[in-house]
């Protein structure tokens, strides 16, 4: 009895571990930002919401959207990959932003109440680890 016991608090107990490793976008704050002297985007995602404003001072209201449940899911599996830990130290493929030949991006995560922000990288040309996640982000700005 004490084995039976045994193996069900073992497969319990590393259940509930996995699953707390995996990110939850319930709770975080995805902000996509792209800018250069005469460009300004700022993509806001949030409880199954996007915010996108083109707006630098701030003064306009975001345009609001309610994302699919599609969409959402597939947002999720993108983030879930994502380690937080390491934003910072990805590598921007490219330097166009350097001589204005792309749009200055980065990517802030808050999640748990803790940020994680990439460094700069080209707008349309982010890091392979967030090629999907801010491809997708991305999309909701299109589609307004």
């Amino acid at each position: 009895m004490k084995l039976y016991a045994m193996i069900f608090l073992s497969l319990f107990l590393g259940k509930s571990c996995t699953s707390q490793t995996k990110n939850d976008l319930k709770t975080a704050i995805l902000e996509y930002t792209a800018n250069t002297r005469g460009f300004y985007q700022k993509i806001t995602i949030q409880n199954q919401m996007v915010a996108v404003s083109k707006d630098r001072s701030g003064t306009e209201k975001a345009v609001e959207t309610k994302i699919s449940d599609a969409d959402w899911k597939e947002l999720i599996s993108y983030f879930e990959t994502i380690n937080l830990d390491s934003l910072a130290t990805l590598k921007a493929p490219s330097e166009k932003r350097f001589h204005d030949g792309a749009a200055i991006a980065t990517l802030e995560v808050i999640h748990k109440d803790k940020k994680y922000k990439t460094t700069s990288f080209d707008h349309g040309y982010p890091p392979e680890a967030i090629q999907k996640l801010v491809t997708k982000i991305n999309s909701f700005a299109k589609k307004e």
